[in-house]
């Protein structure tokens, strides 16, 4: 009998009814099954299942109140470790071994783990506070224990204990400042403007990149070739098959250029030269810096939302985004400009959608 149970589809997959008409609501269990996965990654807890067997989360108020329940609870740190991770890239971040450290020995397997738990403790905080999206990009402030705040030169932190600390004053603060992210968007051995300019085109404003065509020629990696990465990359896009790309992402790289490959505030580069963290945008826009590059991204705040509501119904469904769907991520966005921005009026907009709701048979 045992045996029986554990090879059962309904015990080994997440089923729903396929039978009725073509499109139908789910119902009560199934329902709590999608809210639990969504927001937990896991399965309902005893109060969901009771509010399932009640019939109360077939109502619109007891699935709010649910969802509300259910995102101020510590399991509702799933999203940072799944979602956002997932959206922004620092997914096992944790095991990652890119860096060059013979040339970086400070970065050891402590000083890793503790990039990802700041990463994953910034977004717990976003949804269980119910902050608003924005920060996500805005936020002056970040998490931090002993050995990372000494790592980033910021003093006041001891310990072991990850802490919210302002760090508005040090260049920090939300994503941007991040060293699991800026040591993501960096070479082994060397900053690139361009990993990171991509990435923030692709993942934070949903502007894609194509990749190069192969007959693009490579950047010169010669400190010789030129006095700066900067110098080179001109170089690089004086080749007009290169500039149509470059000349959005590089900009927005340069910004970040204070910040070495694991996540250090600098004023030299790796050839000794003062850092240049001065942008122009193909359309003529100047910045300067972290500071400057958080304004920027302010100004192109439509298209923020939008990703964030895009990459967020996607998790949700668990599945592509489809032309249907546009309504609905035009409501996301819309209330998400309109009411206070914060975490839980996009997560509302989606489970009280049919998308989420209602099933489409197979």
């Amino acid at each position: 009998m045992l045996v029986r149970v554990l090879v059962a589809p309904d015990f080994l997959f997440k089923l729903e009814q396929n039978q009725g008409p073509p499109v139908h609501p789910v119902n009560a269990w199934e329902l709590a099954s999608r809210l639990s996965f969504m927001l937990w990654s896991s399965v309902p807890d005893e109060t969901l299942a009771r509010e399932a067997a009640s019939g109360a989360l077939l109502k619109d108020e007891g699935l709010r109140a649910a969802a509300s329940r259910m995102l101020r609870d510590e399991r509702a740190g799933a999203l940072a470790r799944e979602f956002a991770a997932q959206w922004l890239e620092f997914h096992h971040f944790d095991a990652h071994t890119k860096v060059d450290t013979g040339k970086f020995p400070e970065f050891t397997p402590a000083l890793r783990a503790d990039f990802h738990h700041e990463a994953v403790a910034f977004f717990s905080h976003i949804v269980r506070n119910d902050r608003p999206v924005r920060e996500i990009l805005s936020a002056g402030y970040t998490f931090l224990n002993g050995r990372l705040s000494r790592h980033y030169g910021i003093a006041g932190v001891e310990g072991d204990a990850f802490v919210q600390t302002d760090v508005s004053q040090h260049g920090r603060g939300g994503i941007l400042g991040m060293g699991a992210l800026l040591t993501k968007t960096s070479y082994p051995h060397r900053t690139s403007p361009v990993l990171r300019g991509n990435w923030l085109l692709q993942a934070v404003l949903g502007t894609r990149i194509p990749p190069p065509p192969n007959d693009v020629p490579k950047l010169d990696e010669s400190v010789a070739s030129a006095k700066s990465l900067r110098e080179r990359l001109e170089r690089h896009r004086a080749d007009k098959a290169c500039a149509s790309c470059h000349d959005k992402m590089d900009p927005l790289g340069f910004a970040l250029e204070a910040f070495d490959p694991i996540g250090r505030l600098r004023t030299k580069d790796e050839a000794g030269i003062p850092v240049d963290t001065s942008a122009t945008t193909r359309d003529g826009q100047t910045f300067e810096g972290v500071g400057g590059l958080r304004s920027y991204l302010a100004t192109r705040d439509a298209e923020f939302l939008a990703v964030f509501c895009r990459k967020l119904l996607g998790y949700s469904l668990g599945r592509v985004i489809l032309p249907t769907d546009q309504p609905l991520l035009d409501a996301m966005k819309l209330r998400l400009q309109k009411e206070d921005g914060t975490f839980s009026t996009a997560v509302l907009s989606i489970i009280e959608s049919r998308q989420f709701t209602q099933r489409r048979n197979d």
